[in-house]
């Protein structure tokens, strides 16, 4: 590289030739662009020469990016280089939080990856890495980056202070000794300073504690000669660790803002808030700020903290620990102790990996250190497992499941969705097994089965093994299988029949292992399809089964205990004595026996779907809402047995008033409304089963050699697989069309509901429909890989999400059941008191019953309990967010819009800002010809083009290409080819010159006269009368290219070319035979929807913002044509995150939509993030919401969406809360005085009905009409 090092720092100086240069204002242009960077220290350009000098720092910046910068303004550059050929530079990189092999792994393959690295070598017990790069192509900080985003904290060996350890020698008698010691110790590795004292008989040693140990240097000195003890060991300033109290939080986003805030606090580089345990874990550099600081940013916050301890000060143990000079002792690694500046990197799970001491000790300090960590140190070994639970009613359920779980050891996350029937729990694998955490779910009440083994990651096949018998048929199918090329690992389980393995889908594939284990001599079965179990369980089929044959049955007892009760209310009311009565005996009267008889069946029989929960519920000091309908009817049948049996045991003349009618109509009302509530459940969730039904479970697999036809499961299908769809059959993969032709639906990915021809080398899409014709297609993608298959992944883990709203709703339903059973005892409790004190006051609503004082307060007073605990239901709070949620991400994905969670759900509905990134977004992406001018009159349009575009056939340039491509869209159907290029030749920056031929072409004859022409004062030939030979010399290139070949630019072309740069286009001029005939402008074109969007966007009193990384011109330009006022230009990848952070400071929402890799960093630091769906697969997973069709139009239904499933979520709310607050007033009997008291059996029909009354409002979000820009699309040239 021509240039030679700075001697401070890290800094070098390079040349190039630039392209495009005209006068002292490109010079300055490029001059304060290239200044602005980070790491330019110098620039110098000289004009005539075009030539640059650039000094800058190797370690911040590379050679490409100072290229791709002066590009990036519309000049050219090109590196000169030395004859010594490229810059090398090695650089040794300091790495914290590498555990194992595996981390070694994951470092070499992230940093071999970067373009310009060519050697790499990890080191796990030095804990660094040493790498070898080319300065032209990467820099040191794109290393320090790519390791810091692996989750390791990664530092350079200057950034690590010293650390200094004094020594005293008692043997040291003269200055021989002491130099001698000298020169041993500074000849080693890590050492930087040394100095003896003769007279204090002590050595001090300056040193790096990551490459060397005070013990170790001990052992150096002794080996001298010399004994030697420790004195004082001086450590760099230790981060410190705080733990505060903190006081007022009351949902995740109130722990959110304070991690928020928190992280831009000077100093703080580690921040873990517990909404539960109302704490705070700060990690702090001790010389930037102090905890006292920490604690006056949350106050001013809003919330009231107090600091419980302060790690650095308190905590003795630790610090003395810290001292201790132990040969391996690298607990605190140096990487922390450097200074926080920008060359070190790290990320939440190193930092808790590096400060697991610090963090253990503040864990000791929380009311629940062994089962709530704050800072969790074993999250690195933390796995991850879904199981599907059966038997949840309402959120009181999953109350009930995530509070147990949590208390088990070895569990750190639960998230249990009511609705998807699904649970998500984060363990540890070394404490826990899956099956062990189904066994505690099942123990509270509950059905659970692990879905893990469905739900293969890529690469991994589980299957179930039968006929082994002992552990030599364990090893021989091992054997079998690892003799595939491409298998990593086998493990087969002899106790649970099952094996589990891992392949490279490159290489290998789960045929080939099913077939080897067959060929071993065992049978193999496949466990039921994933998408299968995920549509019945969304479907809620066997729970509608379930609840209708409960209800059925119950209504075989409830119909006669009907009839009963119609015909002694209406027929035979009971208004007087016993002698009216029909008496079996002395007390029991024939009523009694027969709803006993009715009763008795239904209690124990019928009742035993809400008996079996509630009893397992209650063993784990939980209530649900299972145990209120237990309590009533149970206590319903004991009051009436025992009234009953007191009155027969006393021989009473009349029988005593019963709840015996209760028990069944309680059940039938509440079986009836569990079975209607379970068919809106599975109404809800339609959109994401219709998806899943989509999928076939069979392919038609063609052998590649002798073509032979096979029908196998889908799930046995491997990459590169032939399959063979025919008419009428559902397309079992993605793949690319080998032979063949047809037309596939398909609307379920696009949402175009016209068929789509397909011809070989085209896309074909999991679960497209063949309309017809026969295609032979090759899997590319297989499993869950597929299109189809991301695509439910993402609507089911939005649907299993939970939003903010509705974690406080959990909450509250936590409470609710405890609350109506201690609200029941107080009714019963002041209805027996206003009995014993003012019985009037019930018998004047009993009427004329002659029972007794005791007898009318109790029977009076347990009805008003008993339909208390019948009539209050959480289950309505509990449907109110989720069913919002199923239905409003069902809706997006038949829209093209997949949302990733209820939170972001919520969170787009409180957007105030919408940033757009320009090229991909506003703009198509690609590079295409805008305008096409001709100035000559004798060369028509047509064959000019096709000129321009043979010049331009062998150009690699993506303007180039883009004329090319135009060029033969305008081909006419008489002109089949383009005409012939030769003598090709490319300049970078400039243009291009060769010489066109034409074969068969029609001529244009040139004209000889030349005609003087007064333009801008010069004598040309006028162009338009010039023609084309037969050959043709052709410059098509940029001002500085047609100058450089002598090519005259009329005033009219400058013009033309003017008018092109202020739109933010390129625009170049095409010279034939010397003459300039045609302007070219090329630009990526705005999308046609683009205006509109932005538009209706304002409209609706949104602030839009333009970001990009292209320069001011260009930017405002596209700006202007969309409507966008707001542009922030210029700003590198990883600035973007910046700016959208400060957009967000203002207080309020902010969305990014963007559409490429350099997006990522945006995408994620915004509130919500938006991708197309062609963009970049880490802009996707970077994203909330992704806008699958790739039409902005869908953002603005994707908004209106929110905004409608947040307001469905509050009507909701507000029918649940309405329901509480007005039943149970209206059961505990308080409108009494009005007339109005409910049976129980009422009260369980209104409970039903609240329920409904959710499910059917949320259901209304079905038939929502999203809405669209209403201004009509134009189409941009």
């Amino acid at each position: 590289m021509g240039g030679e090092h700075g001697d401070g720092n890290h800094t070098t100086k390079s040349s190039f030739l630039l392209g495009g240069l005209t006068c002292d204002t490109c010079v300055r242009i490029i001059e304060n662009r290239l200044l602005d960077l980070h790491g330019v220290k110098n620039v110098q350009i000289c004009l005539e020469t075009q030539l640059a000098s650039v000094e800058y720092d190797f370690y911040k910046l590379s050679m490409s990016e100072i290229v791709r910068t002066v590009c990036n303004l519309g000049f050219s550059a090109k590196p000169v280089m030395n004859p010594t050929g490229a810059g090398i530079r090695d650089v040794t990189l300091l790495i914290g939080g590498m555990m194992c092999n595996d981390c070694v792994r994951k470092v070499n393959e992230k940093l071999r990856a970067i373009n310009g690295v060519y050697k790499v070598e990890v080191s796990l017990t030095e804990n660094q890495a040493s790498v070898s790069y080319e300065v032209t192509l990467a820099s040191v900080e794109q290393l320090l980056v790519a390791v810091g985003e692996l989750g390791f904290v990664v530092n350079l060996p200057d950034n690590v202070p010293l650390s200094q350890v004094t020594y005293h020698l008692k043997d040291l008698s003269c200055e021989i000794c002491a130099t001698s010691i000298e020169r041993v110790l500074v000849d080693k590795e890590g050492v930087h300073h040394v100095e003896v004292s003769l007279s204090e008989k002590s050595c001090s040693v300056s040193f790096f504690d990551y490459k060397l140990k005070p013990l170790q240097i001990q052992e150096y000195i002794e080996a001298t000669g010399y004994s030697c003890e420790l004195i004082t060991l001086e450590i760099p300033p230790q981060l410190k660790s705080a733990l505060f109290r903190v006081i007022g939080m009351s949902s995740q986003s109130c722990v959110g803002h304070i991690e928020e805030q928190l992280a831009y606090h000077k100093g703080v580089v580690g921040i873990k808030v517990s909404l539960e345990l109302n704490t705070a874990a700060v990690v702090f550099l001790s010389q930037e700020t102090e905890a006292e600081d920490i604690r006056e940013a949350v106050e001013h916050l809003g919330y009231n903290c107090s600091l419980i301890e302060d790690l650095g000060e308190k905590n003795d143990d630790l610090a003395s620990e810290t001292e201790k000079v132990t040969p391996d002792n690298n607990e605190t690694s140096p990487l922390l102790k450097a200074k926080n500046d920008t060359r070190s990197y790290s990320s939440q799970r190193s930092l808790e990996l590096a400060l697991q001491k610090s963090i253990e000790h503040l864990s000791k300090s929380s009311r629940a250190s062994s089962r709530h960590t704050l800072v969790n140190v074993e999250a690195a070994n933390l796995e991850k497992a879904f199981f599907t639970i059966k038997g949840m009613t309402c959120s009181s359920c999953v109350s009930t499941i995530e509070n147990n779980l949590k208390k088990i050891r070895g569990i750190h996350f639960v998230l249990v969705a009511l609705l998807a029937e699904k649970a998500e729990v984060r363990y540890n694998p070394e404490l826990i097994s899956p099956d062990a955490i189904a066994g505690a779910i099942d123990s509270m009440g509950f059905e659970a089965e692990v879905l893990a083994d469905t739900q293969c990651p890529p690469g991994q096949l589980v299957v179930m093994i039968k006929g082994m018998t002992c552990a030599s048929c364990v090893n021989s199918i091992e054997k079998a299988v690892f003799r595939i090329p491409g298998v990593t690992s086998a493990n087969v389980v002899l106790s649970t029949q099952k094996g589990t393995f891992t392949f490279d889908g490159d290489v290998a594939g789960p045929r080939a292992i099913v077939e080897a284990i067959e060929g071993a001599g065992f049978e193999v079965h496949l466990p039921s399809s994933a998408d299968t179990s995920i549509a019945d369980r969304l479907s809620h089929r066997s729970e509608i089964e379930k609840w209708r044959s409960a209800f059925l049955v119950s209504l075989l007892f409830g119909v006669p205990t009907m009839a009963i009760m119609i015909f002694y209310m209406v027929i035979a009311p009971q208004n007087g004595g016993g002698h009216k009565q029909t008496m079996i005996t002395e007390g029991l009267s024939l009523e009694n026996l027969l709803l006993f008889a009715l009763a008795t069946p239904v209690q124990f029989i019928g009742g035993r779907h809400f008996c079996c929960p509630a009893l397992r519920s209650l063993q784990h000091g939980a209530a649900n809402m299972d145990v209120l309908i237990v309590l009533a009817t149970t206590i319903s049948y004991l009051y009436s047995v025992t009234v009953l049996g007191i009155a027969m045991a006393t021989r009473q003349s009349m029988s005593p008033m019963t709840f015996f009618d209760t028990v069944p109509m309680l059940i039938v009302f509440l079986c009836l409304g569990r079975w209607m509530e379970s068919v809106a459940k599975g109404a809800t969730t339609e959109a994401l089963t219709k998806l899943i039904e989509l999928e076939p479970t069979t392919a038609l697999l063609v052998s590649s050699g002798n073509h032979e036809e096979k029908e196998i499961n889908k799930q046995l299908v491997a990459r590169g697989d032939l399959i063979k769809v025919l008419p009428g059959a559902k397309v079992p993969v993605d793949g690319c069309v080998v032979s063949g032709h047809g037309q596939v639906d398909e609307s379920h990915i696009t949402g175009e509901s016209l068929p789509v021809d397909k011809n070989p080398d085209d896309i074909v899409f999991s679960g497209s429909l063949n309309i017809n014709g026969v295609l032979l297609i090759r899997a590319t993608h297989v499993g869950q890989d597929t299109t189809l298959g991301q695509i439910v992944k993402l609507v089911e883990q939005a649907q299993t999400s939970k939003a903010p709203i509705q974690q406080l709703a959990d909450r509250i339903a936590g409470y609710f059941v405890p609350a109506v059973f201690s609200l029941s005892v107080i009714t019963l409790g002041v209805w027996m008191f206003i009995g014993f004190t003012k019985v009037d006051i019930i018998r004047s609503f009993v009427g004329k019953y002659e029972g007794s004082d005791l007898e009318v307060t109790l029977q009076f007073a347990f009805r008003c309990a008993i339909t208390v605990l019948s009539i209050a239901c959480p289950c309505a709070l509990g449907l109110a967010t989720p069913t919002a949620v199923m239905v409003g991400t069902g809706l997006g994905a038949k829209n093209g819009i997949f949302i990733k969670g209820a939170e972001p759900l919520e969170l787009l509905s409180q957007v105030k800002i919408i940033a757009f990134d320009k090229t991909g977004t506003i703009t198509e992406g690609k590079a295409s010809v805008t305008s096409f001018t001709n100035f000559s009159a004798v060369v028509p349009s047509g064959p000019l083009v096709a000129l321009i575009g043979a010049a331009e056939s062998n150009s690699e340039h993506p303007i180039g290409k883009a004329i090319f491509a135009f060029a033969v869209d305008q081909l006419s159907e008489e002109e089949k080819e383009l005409p012939r290029c030769e003598n090709f030749e490319a300049t970078p920056g400039y243009g291009l010159q060769c010489e066109i031929v034409y074969d068969s072409y029609t001529i244009y004859p040139n004209e000889t006269k030349d005609i003087i022409v007064k333009d801008d004062g010069s004598v040309l030939r006028n162009p338009l009368k010039t023609g084309l030979g037969k050959v043709n010399r052709v410059l098509v290139g940029n001002r500085m290219w047609m100058l450089n070949h002598g090519v005259k630019i009329s005033g009219s072309q400058d013009k033309a070319l003017e008018t092109c740069e202020l739109e933010g286009e390129t625009a170049v001029v095409c010279a034939i035979n010397g003459v300039a005939l045609a302007v070219v402008s090329v630009s990526d074109r705005v999308r046609p929807e683009s205006r509109a969007v932005v538009t209706h966007l304002k409209e609706k009193l949104f602030k839009v913002v333009l970001l990009t990384g292209d320069n001011k011109r260009t930017a405002n330009a596209i700006a202007k044509k969309v409507g966008i006022r707001d542009v922030i230009a210029q700003v590198l990848p990883r600035h973007k995150a910046e700016k959208i952070k400060e957009l967000r400071r203002s207080g309020v929402k902010v969305a990014m939509v963007g559409d490429g890799i350099n997006d990522s960093p945006a995408l994620i630091a915004a509130d919500v993030g938006i991708a197309l769906g062609n963009a970049t697969e880490v802009a996707i997973d970077a994203a909330q919401v992704v806008l699958i069709r790739n039409d902005l139009r869908d953002l603005i239904s994707a908004i209106d969406l929110s905004r409608k499933t947040v307001h469905r979520i509050r009507i909701n709310f507000v029918l649940a809360s309405v329901y509480n607050i007005v039943s149970i007033p209206l059961a505990a009997g308080m409108l009494l005085p009005l007339g109005l008291v409910l049976l129980p059996w009422v009260g369980a029909g209104a409970m039903a009905a609240s329920s409904l009354s959710v499910l059917l409002s949320s259901l209304t979000l079905r038939s929502a009409v999203l809405e669209r820009p209403r201004e009509p699309v134009t189409k941009h040239a």
